[in-house]
């Protein structure tokens, strides 16, 4: 889930910072300028893990600070593909599911990576697995008794399998226009989103199988 990630920067400790200790101010002005920001094709950058090299500071004409030339890792969330993660569920809607991990919200379960058959429940804005059911269509299984349903409710903890990354890099610029019309810029995309999958044995609420936990426990024992 996490990684360390080596990245190299020229960082100026401004003249007001001249009197703490250099490392001190430098690790400072690293984590001001990294933490919680997302590098594209690395990750979220969570904090400094260490400063590896840092050169001598050098005045540039016109600010006063000193700029040094530093070598750093930084502790960067980024699950590989095929890792379980525990993650709760943030909300529910027709096109999936979207999780958190607390510091991190850009994780979603698309329809097709629920277990199946599935269907969303309008009323409780929560999707649900219904098994052992032979009903193929989403308004057959909302004719289901609801003792019957498993539902996949908000605030769940959800045990999931990340299946793919992506990162976007959403620069800002001025709206295109098109022959004298105005085209209207698309909604702000996140620059970084997981894709993951409950529709495995032992993925979806962690209550849908804790169940099972003393039987296996039990013939461990035996």
């Amino acid at each position: 889930m996490f990684v360390l990630s080596t990245v190299k920067d020229t960082i100026p400790v401004l003249p007001a910072n001249f009197g703490i200790d250099t490392e001190e101010a430098l690790i400072n002005e690293i984590n001001k300028k990294y933490a919680n920001r997302v590098l594209h094709d690395v990750g979220l950058c969570i904090c400094l893990f260490d400063l590896t090299e840092a050169g001598e500071g050098k005045v540039r004409y016109g600010d006063g600070c000193h700029w040094y030339k530093v070598k750093f890792r930084m502790v960067v969330f980024r699950p590989f593909a095929s890792e379980v993660i525990l993650a709760k569920v943030k909300s529910s809607d027709e096109d999936g599911i979207r999780l958190s991990v607390g510091f991190f919200d850009d994780i979603y379960v698309p329809l097709g990576y629920l277990p199946q058959p599935s269907a969303f429940d309008p009323n409780e804005r929560s999707h649900f697995w219904l098994p052992d059911s032979e009903a193929t269509s989403a308004h057959e299984l909302l004719e289901s008794p609801t003792a019957e349903r498993m539902y996949i409710d908000q605030g769940d903890i959800v045990r999931v399998r990340v299946e793919a990354d992506e990162f976007y890099d959403d620069e800002p610029g001025p709206p295109k226009a098109t022959e004298g019309v105005a085209v209207k810029r698309e909604a702000r995309r996140p620059p970084y989103t997981i894709t993951c999958s409950v529709a495995e044995q032992g993925l979806g609420p962690v209550s849908w199988w804790k169940s099972a936990q003393p039987e296996a426990e039990v013939m461990d024992d035996t």
